[in-house]
């Protein structure tokens, strides 16, 4: 099970209509996705046009797609409180840039915009190994070798800490995801922001299940 299956399933499940995306590269995920409502958000798309024209051909519905080839910061300063003023957000991908500061922002600026019903998905929430959970500069000063999920993972520990208003999870498949629905959190946890910014991965490594609340992937149909 991967993100996009995840994604497939939900939409198909809950009749999603509103997708968005953040950090796209190549379109791996994005020009895959079902629906005619399909929003892609990223600094430097990987593709051009004639990418753009073979995915509409073999999926329909990418004919319709809106393209914002800038920082999500803003896009959801500027353009997305006019898009989803009048039909709100029903799914959203989070998976730009893996640092904390970063996957937060974007998760809660997701949130801002997102339906009663609504489903946020993260990746890169459970990296298994302390080099996949290195810095960004780590990750350059290797020439972006290798598995990169950054620290995501304290995004969904603040959230679990300091958020009474959501359900977080995450599935223990492809790296790790996330999945945040609106409505009164299971379990709160006990952390402060000064403590998780302060948290190792070896404090992860020790307490992931927990933390997360790691399921395994097939907790996606008796949760949805």
């Amino acid at each position: 099970m991967d993100r996009l299956y995840v994604i497939q399933t939900l939409i198909k499940r809950w009749k999603f209509k509103n997708y968005l995306e953040i950090g796209v590269f190549t379109g791996h995920v994005f020009f895959r996705v079902p629906g005619y409502s399909k929003v892609a958000v990223d600094p430097d798309f990987a593709f051009g046009p004639a990418r753009k024209l073979g995915k509409s051909l073999m999926n329909p519905g990418n004919f319709f797609n809106r393209y914002f080839q800038k920082s999500s910061d803003e896009f959801f300063s500027r353009d997305a409180p006019l898009m989803y003023a009048k039909k709100p957000l029903d799914i959203a991908l989070v998976d730009g840039m893996h640092e904390y500061s970063y996957a937060l922002r974007d998760i809660e600026n997701s949130l801002r915009f997102l339906s009663a019903d609504g489903v946020v998905i993260v990746h890169d929430c459970n990296p298994t190994q302390a080099e996949h959970a290195c810095s960004f500069e780590e990750y350059q000063a290797r020439e972006y070798s290798g598995i990169w999920n950054g620290d995501v993972w304290k995004a969904i520990l603040y959230l679990r800490s300091q958020r009474n208003d959501l359900r977080v999870m995450v599935l223990d498949c492809d790296h790790g995801i996330g999945i945040i629905r609106k409505g009164e959190s299971d379990e709160k946890l006990p952390y402060t922001p000064e403590e998780i910014a302060a948290f190792t991965f070896d404090d992860f490594h020790r307490n992931r299940e927990k933390w997360l609340d790691l399921k395994p992937p097939g907790h996606l149909y008796k949760h949805f």
